[in-house]
């Protein structure tokens, strides 16, 4: 086989190998998790049993936009001072599916667990300031009136929705 054809076949073999990867990664992420599989076909061939299923996902974080400060009339520093910087990603998952030797009936081959990635989304704690002192008053020559100075936290979000799935059924 010439040089050129084995690296044509090289690149289409490697076209298709990346979007049978991307296919079947394409849901873990839409939720932003990365699939980590615990590989234990060693220790069945070594012991000669069926050992359980196991696996999890771990979430990768995205920060947001922060919306940044916002002029307000009557102040004379914007509001948020600090914005609130909005951060989502997923709660991490696992699975775990065992064999099942007919305790409950012929037709439970496996007890499975899951917990499956959930959406997580926070935002941070933000700061607003304003100073002591009030805009320009024309009442008094263009001097600024005295005023208590105002300081506040934004307080932190977090929202999600976790789930998990127990289950018996056939086959591992």
């Amino acid at each position: 086989m010439k040089s050129t054809t084995r690296g044509t076949l090289a690149a289409v073999l490697t076209g298709v190998a990346a979007a049978v990867g991307a296919a079947a990664a394409t849901p873990a992420a839409a939720i932003g998790t990365v699939p980590v599989p615990v590989p234990l076909e060693g220790a069945e061939q070594s012991l000669d049993m069926e050992l359980p299923k196991l696996g999890g996902e771990i979430p990768l974080p995205t920060p947001g936009r922060p919306d940044g400060p916002r002029y307000a009339e009557g102040r004379l520093v914007p509001e948020r001072v600090l914005p609130q910087v909005p951060v989502t990603g997923g709660l991490p998952g696992a699975g775990l599916r065992a064999p099942l030797p007919h305790v409950p009936g012929d037709q439970f081959d496996h007890f499975g667990v899951s917990t499956p990635a959930s959406d997580l989304r926070t935002v941070a704690p933000g700061l607003n300031l304003d100073t002591p002192l009030t805009p320009p008053n024309p009442q008094n020559a263009g001097l600024p009136d005295l005023k208590l100075p105002e300081a506040g936290v934004s307080a932190p979000v977090l929202q999600t929705v976790p789930g998990a799935n127990l289950d018996l059924g056939p086959g591992l």
